[in-house]
């Protein structure tokens, strides 16, 4: 059963699912598709070409959905598809792709906390937090389970590694590779995020090789190159901890590491 309140207005070529909430004064858009258990409180809005799946949770006067910013968009009808289980907190906004059949992608069990951005064309897995007035510009890929602090922004194409932290109020301008916390403006790597692998489940060995790793490509002030390749004749090249960064250090970077 799907509940609209009399105040609501919801085009009537959106699909909801069973289960669906639509809040007081809330607008849904008629290319709208929501899953099961996902409620859209009062005032809120959901609109765009967007695709969101189960038991997600729009709180007052966040915005999902809306036109991207991006000055390149031509027309035609680019997306949003979002994930499970997902919070996008009061004025949250999350905006669509500027291309015809591109997505802004997000992924399950995020919690989006108030006056957060994430803009158009970004890649946002898994199990992440964006504090307060955080800011993603666009095309910015953030791997899983990483936290964003406070006020802090991600230049256009930067990436954010698995389990790693931006720092409250910091400029992250270049790539931050997994368990790392930076920090600054601009962004500096300055240690690993301890706290976070420790909730994930790492065990002390693997923060061990974090660390060790983090000493390795920074302390010594290596070229990119070099640290990879010092990374990968480690005895523990195998480990789940060097072999993300590896991967991440290899693969193709717009805007260079931190």
């Amino acid at each position: 059963m799907v509940k609209i309140h009399p105040t609501a207005i919801v085009d009537s070529a959106a699909e909801l699912a069973d289960g669906v909430e639509i809040g007081a004064y809330a607008y849904v858009g008629g290319r709208v598709r929501l899953g099961s258990g996902t409620v859209v409180s009062h005032h809120a809005t959901v609109d765009g070409n967007t695709q969101m799946g189960k038991n997600n949770q729009i709180f007052p006067y966040a915005f999902i959905g809306g036109k991207t910013h991006d000055l390149k968009y031509v027309g035609g009808d680019p997306g949003l598809k979002i994930g499970d289980n997902n919070v996008f907190r009061e004025y949250t906004t999350v905006h669509a792709a500027t291309m015809e059949q591109h997505y802004t992608l997000v992924g399950d069990n995020n919690n989006i906390l108030a006056y957060s951005h994430i803009a158009h064309d970004c890649v946002v897995g898994n199990n992440i937090v964006m504090s307060s007035h955080a800011a993603l510009a666009g095309h910015v890929v953030v791997g899983d389970h990483a936290v964003i602090a406070w006020s802090a922004g991600a230049h256009q194409f930067t990436r954010i590694g698995e389990y790693s932290m931006v720092s409250a109020m910091t400029k992250q301008v270049k790539d931050l590779p997994p368990f790392f916390i930076s920090d600054g403006n601009p962004a500096e790597v300055c240690t690993i995020n301890k706290i976070n692998m420790q909730r994930n489940g790492f065990t002390t060995e693997e923060i061990d090789i974090a660390y060790s790793a983090f000493k390795l490509i920074y302390k010594h002030r290596l070229s990119r190159p070099n640290a990879i390749a010092l990374l990968q004749q480690r005895p523990d090249a195998s480990s789940r901890v060097i072999s993300l960064l590896v991967k991440f250090m290899t693969a193709h970077s717009e805007r260079g590491l931190a």
